[in-house]
């Protein structure tokens, strides 16, 4: 079943469209990452997802409610995280969430015992003010305020940004917990690595529309497969180097002078490696580093929004 669908969804303010006609198609259980440069029209997405937007054309399905013709059922099936936590830092973690629970017409007894199944699940047993917290609890208590109805569909706009890795690995699990349960998730985030670990499908947004979309290694393939890394020891051999890669990688060399790096795609992995390393060898070229690896979704994100130097 699809949990969340979006058909030629488009926003515009004026003449400028923020959205310009975009689909998604999110499948119930999974993780979709919304990705894209700032102004990409990723927070405009989720707004009109989560009925805090009209659409301006286009229609937008959540668990199955229309969100224009339905908002009331739509907002009774899902939680929203935004970009800021939205705990009060003067309350518990049990009285914020008790408070939430509260504001979605629980009765207090309902609220007591949702908020101390949640403090249990996301680990916020500590007893002081949510100030006390670290910035990882902050994020895993405004998570838990998201979960107070256990909705079937969770919006999560970059929940973790600001947040150091330890955090975020924290709250990585906590999604895979949601997820594994049930739940879908539909997540924008700055970070392709956050991506790359809890996505089941990607969407990149650019200028308001999906330039990309498929599976985290489905959009690494459209890079053209593995990639070789040469580190050069002397910087000024680097442009010779890039050429003798170039001869046998199956696309252009790039080169980084700052880190004296030189990648680039090939086809035949092994063979690549073995003819580049004889190739620098008999030039005189002194390699300090070499790797074979898969694109990541940083050089696909730059690849196709146009932000990288290709």
């Amino acid at each position: 079943m699809t949990a969340v669908l979006a058909q030629a969804l488009r926003k515009t303010y004026g003449e400028k469209a923020a959205l310009d006609g975009i689909d998604l198609h999110v499948p119930r259980g999974t993780v979709c990452g919304l990705l894209g440069p700032n102004g990409a029209g990723k927070t405009t997405a989720v707004r009109i997802l989560t009925t805090l937007l009209r659409p301006s054309g286009g229609r937008a399905e959540v668990a199955g409610f229309d969100v224009t013709t339905q908002p009331r059922q739509v907002r009774r099936t899902i939680g929203l995280v935004g970009q800021h936590a939205a705990v009060d830092e003067l309350l518990t973690g049990r009285q914020n969430l008790e408070l939430f629970g509260r504001l979605y017409h629980l009765s207090a007894a309902e609220a007591r015992s949702r908020a101390s199944e949640l403090l249990e699940r996301f680990g916020l047993e500590h007893q002081g003010p949510a100030k006390e917290y670290s910035g990882g609890m902050r994020r895993r208590l405004d998570l838990a305020a998201g979960l107070i109805l256990a909705p079937p569909v969770l919006f999560l706009d970059e929940p973790t940004t600001g947040l150091d890795p330890r955090s975020r690995a924290e709250i990585w699990r906590a999604v895979r917990d949601l997820v594994s349960g049930g739940t879908t998730v539909l997540l924008t985030t700055q970070y392709l690595e956050e991506a790359d670990q809890l996505a089941d499908r990607v969407s990149v947004i650019d200028a308001g529309r999906v330039v990309a979309e498929g599976t985290p290694d489905e959009l690494k393939s459209k890079l053209g497969g593995d990639r070789l890394d040469v580190v050069v020891h002397d910087p000024e051999l680097l442009a010779q180097a890039a050429e003798i890669i170039g001869r046998v990688a199956s696309g252009p060399a790039e080169v980084d002078r700052d880190t004296r790096h030189v990648s680039a795609p090939v086809s035949e992995r092994v063979q690549a490696l073995t003819e580049v390393l004889a190739a620098l060898a008999a030039a005189g070229i002194e390699a300090e580093d070499v790797a074979l690896r898969r694109p990541t979704l940083d050089e696909v994100f730059l690849d196709l929004t146009g932000g990288g130097s290709r």
